[in-house]
């Protein structure tokens, strides 16, 4: 069967992290990663089809614990539904992203087994630290979006007035709500491109704290585009959040500088202009011998001639 699964050997990685493997083999690792993937996610993709409509109450709970979103009649929160079909690819769309988060352990591991054997043992090491603190941070941004879409639809309901009625359109809303997780989440993982860039050698804790001024002005100007509503709050909490990570990931900076002696260097405490000390004595700088100016360049010197050879006269024989 063209598609069967191998179990793959304890000296297939050895292979792989050598380098010995083919180019066939490669291929082949590829498909058969990519299909167990793909069959975590379909898997998923059920369990998610199953968990759509809960998810989506909970997408809807931050319009919903508003008065503003009380249909007068039913007593109830009321979306409006301009398709036949939309509530229905609504809920497929959101059970492939439940599937996504569901099956990813699955996914990942997949992913990472394929690159894993091509990497240094301090290189797995940052890989596993990272992946740690990624899914805490995106989580965090998550929460603190949910959060800030509460507030924002309070504002934004108030301002259209009483002789206004609002109807939110399902698909849309759900559409907002999850892209504003999606930005807040990615928004949460900068500090980890921070330490990422101290990591590597690229930029040193006393660099990163340099530019703190730049980091709250981005971060700021980031929060302000952002967010969905133009009062103070919801930027401010989202650009506070960025910047008590941002000092927490050159504070951790510091320490790994410390650990591996950065700062200590030879030259490390000397400016730019300044003569760097010598470890060791140079020898002595003596004069040349003296050329004569009056002899034309260019010109070699006569060759002397031999001093002629006196013969005997028992030579001549």
């Amino acid at each position: 069967m063209a598609f069967a699964l191998r179990k793959r050997s304890p000296k297939a990685f050895e292979r792989a992290a050598d380098g010995s493997m083919t180019l066939i083999e490669h291929v082949r690792e590829l498909r058969n990663r990519l299909f167990r993937a793909s069959l975590a996610i379909m898997i998923g993709f059920g369990v998610g089809i199953w968990l759509a409509t809960p998810v989506r109450i909970l997408l809807s709970e931050p319009y919903c614990s508003l008065d503003a979103s009380i249909d007068p009649v039913s007593g109830k929160c009321k979306f409006v539904q301009l398709g036949v079909a939309d509530v229905f690819l609504l809920n497929l769309k959101i059970g492939l992203w439940v599937g996504l988060v569901i099956a990813a352990p699955i996914w990942l591991y997949q992913l990472w087994a394929f690159i894993a054997p091509g990497l240094h043992r301090h290189e797995r090491r940052y890989a596993y630290i990272f992946t740690a603190l990624a899914a805490p941070l995106f989580a965090a941004g998550a929460v603190l979006a949910f959060f800030v879409t509460t507030k924002g639809l309070e504002f934004l309901l108030n301002v259209s007035g009483d002789d206004i009625s609002t109807n939110l359109e399902v698909t849309r809303y759900i559409s907002f709500v999850t892209n504003l997780i999606l930005l807040f989440g990615v928004a949460f993982e900068f500090p980890l491109i921070v330490l990422m860039l101290n990591f590597v050698g690229l930029a040193s804790a006393k660099r990163l704290l340099s530019w703190w001024r730049v980091a709250i002005f981005v971060f700021f100007a980031f929060s302000a585009v952002v967010t969905p509503t133009p009062d103070p709050f919801g930027m401010t909490a989202l650009a506070l959040c960025l910047t008590a990570l941002y000092f927490a990931a050159v504070g951790v900076a510091f320490l790994n500088d410390r650990r591996r002696g950065r700062g200590k260097e030879i030259y490390a405490g000397i400016d730019d202009d300044e003569v760097s000390p010598l470890e060791f004595d140079a020898d002595p700088v003596v004069a040349g011998q003296r050329v004569d100016s009056t002899a034309p360049i260019g010109v070699p010197e006569p060759i002397a001639k031999p001093a002629p050879i006196e013969r005997r006269y028992d030579d001549m024989t």
